[in-house]
């Protein structure tokens, strides 16, 4: 992969990645039609305005990201398209977030949650400076899960 660039999300790229991204195995918990609620705001245009961002490599998209400010603190979510994940290309790609992220709303700190089955994620958070800070359960995609929350000083 190369360079990245994170632009304003379209309709088209939102009802792209509601319809045609899907995660195999435990993966499948990310698939954003599993929560009524995530997919309802994910294609609100309204809801996503100044939130959420289409990341795209040339005019390939590869991934969305979600950036809410709340008191200096970049609260962050993201996805990389389905059939790039496992491949070693996630580093690069958080990197640049965290990188982009920085550049544009200068943050105190960088946070995400993570669930605690995704020891992917979590193992590459850790290589790019991220620390767990707590972890908590959450009600999402119909039940109960347990998370790990994590924070980036910047």
């Amino acid at each position: 992969m190369g360079k990245y660039q994170m632009i304003p999300m379209a309709q088209s790229e939102a009802e792209h990645i509601t319809a045609e991204w899907k995660y195999d195995g435990m993966y499948h918990f990310y698939n954003l039609d599993q929560d009524e609620e995530d997919l309802a705001l994910f294609l609100d245009p309204e809801a996503r305005k100044d939130k959420v961002f289409a990341v795209k490599e040339g005019e390939e998209l590869v991934g969305f990201a979600e950036v809410m400010m709340v008191n200096n603190i970049a609260e962050i979510g993201f996805g990389m398209r389905p059939d790039l994940t496992g491949k070693g290309l996630g580093h690069a790609f958080v990197s640049f977030l965290v990188e982009t992220i920085h550049d544009i709303y200068c943050p105190d700190k960088i946070t995400l949650a993570v669930a605690t089955f995704n020891q992917r994620a979590i193992t590459l958070y850790k290589r790019i400076g991220f620390q767990e800070t707590a972890r908590f359960d959450q009600a999402t995609n119909g039940d109960v899960f347990p998370f790990v929350q994590m924070v980036l000083h910047t």
